[in-house]
């Protein structure tokens, strides 16, 4: 017969189990990439809202793989891709010249001042409709702008040439990931210029067009608190939106 304290020791074991499985789940070049000191400080900060190393597992990010950053903001993915992909990997950071206007009104310095804490990191700065990377890529990931693309503020551009240029960039079984806040089902791109959000379903309609597959989708930044009736900046739910994960590939 167990014994009480065999059984507390079992029970105990089995409530670590989660929490021990799930810090196993990060590959190793995940957790040196965010546990890298070269990070900006600001970019730490925001970890635990973001989530990174789930959310690069999840992705699939490899040492020696090509990247682009689409839509890169201030680069906190860009670095992270830097450290993950290792110095046989290179990152490209597409920064769209459809917003120069907007990076001229912020006084955003494009393309950014080299880092030598990241050297495999180059900028690109063209058209987002003009995506075209100088080598086939294994990944393309945009997280928090794919429903800007819809938006007057950045043409728009033509949503489906974008998504075919996208395909286009990535080698036979490449990765299109695609994050984004969460607007209400049903409401397709109704939110995307006012409260900054999308509908899942509309993206997958529109990147599955240009002959993508979804072959995933991830919880991990999901909120059930978030009514989506607000808009992102609201300080109410800023920072803290619910957010879906779509992982997309180019057939082989």
């Amino acid at each position: 017969m167990i014994g009480k304290l065999a059984l507390a020791a079992l029970a105990a074991a089995v409530i670590a189990l989660p929490a021990m499985a799930a810090k196993e789940m990060i590959p190793a070049n995940i957790a040196a990439a965010v546990a890298d000191p070269a990070r900006p400080a600001a970019d730490k900060t925001r970890d635990a809202n973001r989530k990174p190393a789930e959310c690069l597992a999840f992705a699939g990010i490899r040492p020696g793989d090509r990247v682009a950053d689409l839509i890169p903001g201030t680069g906190y993915f860009t670095r992270l891709f830097s450290k993950a992909v290792g110095p046989k990997g290179y990152v490209y950071s597409y920064i769209p010249s459809d917003l120069d206007a907007i990076y001229k009104k912020h006084n955003v310095t494009i393309p950014p001042p080299a880092d030598p804490n990241f050297p495999n990191i180059s900028y690109i700065h063209a058209p987002i409709a003009k995506f075209v990377p100088p080598e086939k890529l294994d990944f393309v990931w945009t997280s928090q702008n794919y429903h800007d693309l819809h938006d007057k503020f950045f043409g728009p551009p033509d949503i489906a040439e974008v998504n075919k240029a996208i395909y286009d960039s990535l080698k036979p079984g490449g990765i299109f990931i695609v994050l984004d806040h969460a607007a209400e089902q049903g409401s397709g791109l109704r939110d995307t210029d006012t409260l900054h959000r999308i509908d899942e379903a509309a993206v997958k309609k529109e990147v599955e067009a240009a002959g993508f597959k979804l072959v995933a989708e991830s919880t991990i930044l999901r909120n059930p608190a978030d009514t989506h009736k607000v808009a992102v900046f609201d300080p109410s739910i800023r920072a803290k939106t619910d957010q879906f994960i779509l992982k997309f590939r180019k057939p082989r």
